[in-house]
């Protein structure tokens, strides 16, 4: 099914998913010093709701999981503010033109840091998301232990000129954009939203912008650019799960 988005066209039958599922095995991905997520089925007595279990006609599970610690999910301002914010709320569009790039962290000091000189090179296009692949691009990525190892993420600076250069939806394989243990600064998040004080928000904060984090982009995607369909599922929470989809142009 061929489908025209924002003047462009595209194959609605060749969708090309870069979020990573939610299982309760050992190869769901962790981050945030939290446990894998939890998906078992509902007990009342002695009915157990799973079919398997021969006490229930119908599969009824309970799913205890973190947002941001247990995969892909998109984030608005309401990650870092005194004030409620919501992605529900935030994100009302869903297809962007996008443009994908690959990058290898710099080695600065004890880190590996994305820096502004590497996503420079967006071009002339009204990029609306940027989608940054990291390398080493191991599918490891899909189930690593993120707690207490330092991963990269992106400088102030970078994000700053992601900010400036009017990207809303910045999308990453990485579990942060920030420091793993940088005391509370968040210096990238604040950075790409404009919040320059987390509890008396300034008017010119950007409401409407989004942090997906936890991709995987598999090396046969190639750099260059999409349309992106951002899925969310309906939480009032200033984070939800997603399901990032992108499409050839």
């Amino acid at each position: 099914m061929i489908a025209k988005i924002n003047n462009f066209e595209i194959d609605l039958s060749k969708p090309i998913d870069i979020s990573i599922p939610l299982t309760n095995t050992d190869e769901n991905p962790i981050a945030w010093y939290i446990e894998k997520p939890v998906i078992e089925p509902v007990v009342f007595g002695d009915w157990i709701g799973k079919v398997s279990e021969g006490k229930s006609s119908t599969n009824f599970n309970n799913i205890f999981f973190n947002p941001h610690g247990h995969g892909t999910h998109t984030e608005c301002l309401g990650h870092i503010t005194n004030d409620f914010y919501s992605i529900n709320q935030s994100l009302k569009q869903f297809f962007f033109f996008a443009k994908l790039i690959t990058v290898e962290p710099e080695k600065i000091g004890d880190d590996f840091v994305i820096t502004k000189e590497q996503v420079s090179g967006l071009g002339n296009e009204k990029t609306e998301a940027l989608i940054i692949r990291t390398l080493p691009n191991q599918k490891e990525k899909k189930s690593r232990k993120y707690s207490n190892t330092n991963p990269p993420y992106l400088s102030e600076e970078a994000a700053i000129f992601i900010r400036e250069s009017e990207i809303q939806h910045l999308l990453i394989d990485l579990p942060s954009v920030d420091k793993e243990h940088d005391e509370g600064k968040l210096l990238a998040h604040k950075a790409f939203w404009n919040v320059k004080d987390t509890h008396n928000l300034n008017s010119d904060a950007r409401f409407n912008a989004t942090i997906t984090e936890m991709i995987y982009v598999s090396d046969e995607i190639e750099d260059g650019n999409y349309i992106l369909n951002l899925q969310i599922a309906s939480f009032e929470n200033d984070a939800s799960p997603s399901k990032p989809i992108l499409y050839k142009i």
